[in-house]
């Protein structure tokens, strides 16, 4: 598991494969919109998954994140469970 402070930090730790990204839609510096763009422009992270989480629930705002390519969204406040169950179904 690898853990940035935020999505500056996070990009510049993608260095080697990882099987999903888990980002906050709020974050100093880079929000996660952007941090899911920049990833997606970089060929070896194209189809990794991208869950996002966020006290955003408009519809916007979710739509924003699937145009950026984001895989899946959780609004918190969240249970662990919901996390999991998200995790094991884009892992499947």
């Amino acid at each position: 598991m690898v853990q940035a402070a935020d999505g500056k930090d996070a990009l510049q730790q993608l260095s080697g494969p990882v099987d999903m990204i888990i980002t906050d839609l709020n974050m100093p510096n880079m929000d996660g919109l952007e941090l899911i763009r920049q990833v997606r422009a970089m060929p070896s992270f194209k189809f990794t998954p991208i869950i996002m989480l966020t006290t955003e629930s408009q519809a916007g705002k979710k739509q924003e994140g699937k145009q950026a390519g984001a895989t899946g969204w959780i609004v918190k406040p969240f249970k662990p469970e919901q996390l999991l169950g998200v995790v094991k179904k884009v892992l499947g």
